[in-house]
């Protein structure tokens, strides 16, 4: 159960519906995936290789597509090519796990490159296109960029300035009259994904704490099907309930302001 549920739609099953799930071969995206299949949907699986996205095409309903969402030409192709009611982004790049000093520039900006890049260029082509009227655009931010993230470079910049581009987003469909929803979600740092793993293992360390406890300090961690939870959520809601942001822990979804 979320801490804030969206209302939901008068008909709110998935069936019939096209999804594009953006990252969507491990963690997060995985399991977002892999409940809106469950849900009904159609899931177009997008990863960077082949082994990965095929790793995800695990129900009748999910199709694995190759592809790389940092190359300006995939947003265009693969909105066109689908034509989704919903578009969850949740791809980007890990983060290395050292303190400011132990930066390089490349290595701070990693973030930038590839998770800003995603934003930036589907968001700006599902307004272009635009994607079809009800249209659901979901952005996975993180909880980094609200209380920072000290052992990963520009991370929690990045992330919170995808927030930023998915209120962008918002607005400019408003002014256009598109019938079309923008949220950013923001999950709590997880030992439940191949990123978040070395990122509570790092952290853990810098308070001089174990792993375990570190993680008790937490609360209810998030975990991939809890994600997925969320954005089905989400994607059954009546567009008019729907916030501009969440914050996305194991307890569900908290509206921010």
């Amino acid at each position: 159960m979320s801490e804030t549920t969206p209302g939901a739609s008068a008909s709110n099953g998935l069936s019939g519906r096209t999804t594009i799930v953006v990252g969507a071969s491990r963690g997060l995206g995985r399991g977002v995936a892999s409940a809106l299949a469950a849900a009904g949907a159609s899931v177009i699986a997008v990863a960077r290789t082949e082994e990965p996205a095929s790793r995800s095409a695990t129900a009748g309903t999910i199709q694995a597509v190759v592809a790389d969402a940092a190359d300006p030409a995939s947003a265009g192709d693969l909105l066109g090519r689908y034509e989704p009611d919903t578009l969850v982004l949740v791809a980007g790049a890990r983060p290395p796990s050292r303190p400011l000093q132990d930066q390089t520039w490349e290595t701070f900006s990693v973030n930038w490159e590839t998770d800003v890049r995603i934003a930036f260029l589907w968001l700006r082509e599902a307004l272009v296109k635009p994607l079809r009227p009800g249209g659901r655009v979901v952005v996975f931010s993180s909880g980094a960029a609200l209380q920072g993230s000290p052992l990963s470079g520009g991370y929690a910049g990045a992330k919170a300035t995808q927030r930023f581009l998915t209120t962008y987003a918002q607005d400019e469909a408003r002014r256009a009259n598109l019938d079309i929803t923008f949220t950013a979600v923001l999950p709590r740092l997880t030992p439940h994904t191949d990123l978040g793993r070395p990122a509570v293992e790092a952290y853990a360390a810098r308070h001089g704490q174990s792993v375990d406890d570190y993680v008790r300090s937490m609360g209810e961690p998030l975990t991939p099907e809890g994600a997925g939870d969320a954005v089905v959520e989400l994607a059954r809601a009546d567009a008019a309930t729907i916030a501009p942001s969440y914050l996305l822990t194991g307890a569900g979804l908290r509206e921010l302001a």
